[in-house]
């Protein structure tokens, strides 16, 4: 059994789409990145890739290579769980929180989690996406950004 953490934060900024956990939320910001900048996502690959000792997904997907520019973070994720695997490792479960004043997020969680357990290939039972605010303090409670943290137990 190993475990590993993920962090991520991206500025909100206008004309980007918001993507969290691979779903369009209808908001007036997106996040900025050389990806879809999914904080979330972000967060969960980091932290897999932490339990498994492989370094993080700028190692993998650094955000200088044009082959990255704009991807969709889903499809990273695919390629995470395809790196774990030939490491022999399975997941057990995946624990994450979004840390964001606006948008309010309730709604859109369970199709995170299917869309993060479909690209893993596992169970929306071994999938857990939290919302919370920072009451008004910080960088995320100012509404100027929005981050994700996650950890990640593996077999």
């Amino acid at each position: 059994m190993r475990i590993g953490t993920g962090y991520d934060v991206h500025k909100l900024v206008e004309d980007r789409k918001l993507i969290l956990g691979g779903v369009e939320i209808p908001y007036e910001k997106g996040l900025l990145g050389h990806s879809d900048a999914d904080v979330l996502i972000h967060a969960i690959m980091d932290a897999i890739l932490g339990a498994a000792a492989l370094g993080d997904i700028g190692k993998h997907f650094p955000d200088n290579d044009d082959a990255y520019k704009g991807i969709s973070s889903i499809v990273l994720l695919k390629k995470v769980a395809e790196i774990i695997k030939k490491e022999g490792y399975e997941i057990g479960n995946i624990d994450s929180t979004i840390i964001a004043q606006r948008p309010k997020l309730a709604m859109y969680i369970p199709a995170m989690r299917e869309n993060i357990a479909n690209a893993l290939e596992i169970s929306v039972s071994q999938v857990n996406v939290k919302a919370t605010t920072e009451e008004g303090l910080g960088f995320t409670g100012e509404g100027l950004g929005i981050a994700s943290q996650a950890i990640c137990m593996l077999l």
